[in-house]
């Protein structure tokens, strides 16, 4: 069963960066199709950046450039690295083992903050 928590949120200025995690407590393996997704207050939850086990990556034309979705050695844990960031990027993101927003069952996701 894959358990997955996502930490690493917080408050950045606009243009600061922040690196969000997304660690399977579970006791199977990490799912191979991952995705980071977000959703700001009175928004749909939308698709961030995404990544296949064989390391291929697709991200959102909204953030291309400025993040990078990367996975860890052990394949337990994923990150997205936030560069440049924007208030406009404000939002819970939570990761799922799955790049399709109609996933139902989500964690409890972790807040990034921007400030302009």
């Amino acid at each position: 069963q894959v358990q997955l928590v996502e930490s690493g949120g917080g408050s950045v200025q606009a243009g600061g960066s922040q690196k969000l995690s997304c660690t399977n407590s579970g006791r199977t393996g990490m799912n191979s199709l991952m995705g980071w997704f977000r959703q700001a207050p009175r928004k749909e939850r939308e698709f961030v950046a995404g990544i296949g086990w064989s390391g291929r990556t697709y991200y959102a034309d909204f953030v291309k450039g400025r993040f990078t979705i990367s996975r860890d050695n052990t394949g337990k844990t994923v990150h997205l690295q936030m560069n440049s960031l924007k208030p406009e990027d404000a939002a819970v993101y939570y990761c799922a083992p799955t790049m399709d927003t109609k996933y139902e069952t989500w964690g409890q996701g972790t807040q990034v903050t921007v400030s302009s």
